[in-house]
């Protein structure tokens, strides 16, 4: 098992769980963060940090695509190890459903 983060982080990024994670799993892309399910040790740490709630455990219902993702792009994007600062605008997408087509593949700068 592992968690995966979800649509709730695009343009949120709040990246508060980058720094509590033990093995260094997440990846930065332009507009939200990954986590490498490989790499994961599911200590769950992570989840009630996100102020997005976008991390799940991979074992919710409905989450496959989101982990395929998450596997993908955690292969592609740099690590990211160190909080940075969330988008000016990220209090404004919290929350907002039907994201998922802003995602941007590109990658962030990483750690």
């Amino acid at each position: 098992m592992a968690y995966v983060v979800t649509e709730a982080c695009i343009n949120c990024k709040f990246m508060d769980c980058v720094e509590v994670c033990p093995v260094d799993c997440f990846y930065e892309g332009e507009n939200m963060l990954v986590i490498n399910p490989n790499e994961c040790i599911d200590c769950g740490v992570c989840e009630p940090e996100c102020p997005a709630e976008a991390i799940l455990p991979d074992t919710e219902d409905g989450l496959e695509e989101w982990l395929e993702l998450n596997a993908k792009y955690s292969e592609d994007w740099p690590n990211i190890t160190v909080k940075g600062d969330a988008p000016a605008d990220a209090e404004d997408w919290k929350g907002k459903p039907g994201k998922k087509d802003l995602l941007s593949p590109k990658p962030g700068q990483g750690s």
